[in-house]
């Protein structure tokens, strides 16, 4: 199969790099400079410094060089920009080729998922989503892990196993596309609220807590909305979850640790060249939690740290102020 990633982030980029051992690989990439550097010195210092990348690797500034004649094609944007590139690239992509989402975020405004997204912009072309526990430079350094691919017809995720799947990446199949993009989108937000934790100095007691009421709470809204339950133990909802919220590489849980050291958001974001899906998130999650009568009190509290002016601090004191009850309390299991 021939692989258009879109998208040269560290994550795209990783994806990439992984795919050019499977089949030829073509990664676009917004600046010119950019794709050069990949497809000549087979680096990419501004995502990822010090990793050599496969040279039988491609890269082009050029969207329609990337997708026109492409297999599979793999989008590796941020949710915010994600419709827009689709829309630019919609023109030059062959009937029924398959649309596979990095993306962990849901899209202001309409408050879809990025398979939904693919759905409205190239109807008629196999959606679904590679997630789970994955950070770029563990990957990149040939450490075990493992994803899921998740797509709605089982043969189209069965022959996209080998397209991504290496001798240290092991790739899993699911069914559930709902559940594993929401824990994606989800996970990112309650890493932030992890993050917060950190960077106020409290110890692992806390951040467990937080993480297990976290996974609770992005259990209620995605099942509410349509997910597996089994979804949400699993790669996709708790591995990503466990990896996003402990990790110092994680962009989300940076920004949390920053906010906890009562830093200002827009000082953090100006310093960071990549996007933290989180931040923007949380005001959609909180939307979705109330338009679907789900409490989402950790996800409220991130949003109002981040969009509100409210401290880490006032926000866990909140947390743990609230009513007492039993832990089951809402849970659809």
């Amino acid at each position: 199969m021939r692989i258009a990633v879109v998208g040269a982030g560290s994550w795209g980029t990783t994806v990439a790099s992984l795919t050019a051992r499977n089949g030829p690989t073509i990664l676009w990439a917004r600046r010119a400079e950019v794709a050069e550097e990949v497809g000549s010195a087979h680096t990419n210092a501004t995502y990822l410094p010090g990793y050599e990348l496969p040279p039988e690797l491609e890269a082009t500034a050029s969207l329609e060089e990337a997708v026109r004649d492409a297999d599979v094609i793999v989008m590796a944007v941020p949710s915010q920009g994600f419709r827009a590139v689709l829309e630019e690239m919609a023109g030059h992509v062959r009937a029924w080729v398959p649309v596979v989402s990095l993306s962990k975020g849901l899209e202001q405004g309409t408050n879809k998922r990025m398979t939904e997204v693919v759905n409205d912009v190239l109807p008629g072309h196999p959606a679904g989503v590679l997630t789970g526990p994955n950070l770029a430079k563990e990957v990149m350094a040939g450490h075990p892990a493992a994803a899921v691919v998740a797509m709605a017809d089982e043969r189209v995720a069965l022959s996209l196993q080998p397209v991504f799947a290496t001798d240290s990446f092991r790739i899993y199949t699911n069914l559930d596309i709902v559940g594993c993009e929401l824990a994606g989108a989800l996970k990112n937000v309650m890493a932030i609220a992890a993050g917060m934790v950190d960077g106020m100095g409290f110890g692992d007691n806390t951040k467990a807590t937080m993480m297990t009421r976290g996974l609770a709470e992005l259990t209620r809204l995605g099942v509410a909305l349509g997910g597996d339950p089994f979804t949400f133990s699993g790669l996709a909802g708790m591995g990503d979850l466990v990896a996003t919220c402990s990790s110092s590489q994680s962009r989300n849980h940076h920004v949390g640790t920053e906010l906890g050291k009562g830093r200002p958001l827009a000082e953090i974001i100006a310093e960071m060249n990549m996007v933290a899906e989180g931040v923007k998130s949380s005001k959609v999650v909180c939307e979705l939690g109330r338009s679907n009568g789900v409490e989402m009190p950790i996800a409220d509290e991130v949003h109002a740290v981040c969009h509100e002016g409210r401290s880490a601090v006032e926000a866990l004191s909140n947390l743990m102020q609230r009513q007492q009850r039993a832990e089951t309390h809402g849970l659809a299991t």
